[in-house]
C-alpha cells in the first residue's frame, strides 16, 4: 500500500515540476514584446495604477506582442498588462466598446479581429492602467 501511495507522490511532484522548469526557463530571457516595453519605459517612473484613462480619439493604443497596451499622452504613457498579455499580436486592430466616453476603462470591452482578414481572433481582458512619468533630470545635483 505504501509503494501506491509513494508513487502518486512522485507522479504528482513531477507533474508539477515540469511546468515550474518550463517557467524558469522562460523567465530567464525576455521575450522580444518584454524587452520593447522595458525600452520604452526606460527612464520613467511608475505611478498609481488607474481603472481609467483618458483617450482622444486620434490617439493610438500600442499593441506590444504578447506583452502589453500602451497609451501615449505627452510625457505620461500608460501600460495595462492584461490578464493574457500572450494573446495580444501587433497585427490584430481593437475593437473597443467604451463604457465611459472618452475614457478607456478596466471594464471596457476590447475583440481584436485579423488586420489582414479582418475575422474575429479574441477578446482582451483589461487590468489597471499604470502611468509611467519622464523622471524629472536632476535639478541642482552637482
Amino acid at each position: 500500500m505504501k509503494q501506491v501511495n509513494t508513487f502518486a507522490a512522485l507522479a504528482a511532484l513531477t507533474m508539477f515540476a515540469a511546468p515550474l522548469a518550463a517557467q524558469q526557463d522562460s523567465a530567464a530571457e525576455p521575450s522580444k514584446g518584454e524587452t520593447e516595453l522595458a525600452k520604452l519605459l526606460e527612464g520613467r517612473v511608475a505611478g498609481e495604477p488607474q481603472n481609467c484613462v483618458r483617450t482622444l480619439p486620434s490617439e493610438n493604443i500600442n499593441v506590444i506582442d504578447g506583452t502589453a497596451l500602451v497609451v501615449g499622452r505627452g510625457k505620461t504613457i500608460y501600460v495595462n498588462v492584461p490578464q493574457h498579455p500572450d494573446s495580444l499580436d501587433e497585427d490584430d486592430v481593437l475593437v473597443i466598446r467604451r463604457h465611459n466616453g472618452s475614457q478607456l476603462c478596466r471594464l471596457d470591452w476590447i475583440e481584436t479581429r485579423d488586420r489582414f482578414g479582418g475575422f474575429y481572433s479574441g477578446n482582451v481582458m483589461l487590468n489597471d492602467f499604470v502611468p509611467y512619468t519622464r523622471a524629472e533630470k536632476g535639478s541642482g545635483e552637482g
